[in-house]
């Protein structure tokens, strides 16, 4: 799973930073761009057909991704339009890269967020990305479609989208027990 290149549209893959390092998987699937959601890892590329992006941002809920989010759905939807594959990819393929994803889904495939989430997700199931994205892409949700399809809301772990509630609803509960 975590080492797995997955499909999320058939133009457009996700995957972990070590995943990329697949030479093989990455050049079976003709990808002629990459996003590297990363401040330190290596850009990747094996020839001069594939174009590699960086996104310098960490993974912290204080980072400024959505000043991105516009950029790399643009860069995806120009490469789809001419029949090419994009690959995003952060360290763990969970949270930079996921987000990145779905912004593109809310903006060119008219997907909510909660539809692009859940779409992303059962083809990625470890993604998770931070409540600090999770916020960005509540408004950038607001901003592109002119609604919010996901709250965040107080959960026994802090804020939570929605989305994520019922998974935390007894999390610390079930923590101290666990402990015992």
């Amino acid at each position: 799973m975590w080492n797995t290149i997955h499909e999320i549209t058939p133009n457009l893959y996700l995957c972990s930073g070590n995943a990329v390092t697949n030479k093989e998987a990455v050049l079976s699937r003709n990808i002629s761009l990459i996003i590297n959601a990363t401040l330190d890892l290596p850009n990747r590329t094996w020839n001069t057909r594939i174009e590699v992006v960086r996104i310098p941002v960490n993974d912290v809920p204080h980072a400024q991704l959505e000043p991105y989010f516009d950029k790399v759905a643009d860069l995806i939807n120009d490469r789809a339009k001419l029949g090419q594959k994009c690959l995003v990819h952060c360290v763990a393929g969970v949270s930079r890269s996921a987000s990145l994803c779905i912004a593109y889904l809310i903006k060119y495939c008219r997907m909510s967020l909660r539809e692009a989430h859940n779409h992303v997700r059962s083809r990625r199931s470890v993604i998770r990305p931070n409540v600090g994205f999770w916020r960005q892409l509540i408004e950038f949700e607001k901003k592109t479609r002119g609604a919010k399809s996901v709250s965040m809301v107080q959960s026994s772990i802090g804020l939570v989208p929605d989305v994520y509630y019922n998974e935390t609803r007894n999390m610390i509960s079930w923590l101290g027990r666990a402990r015992r």
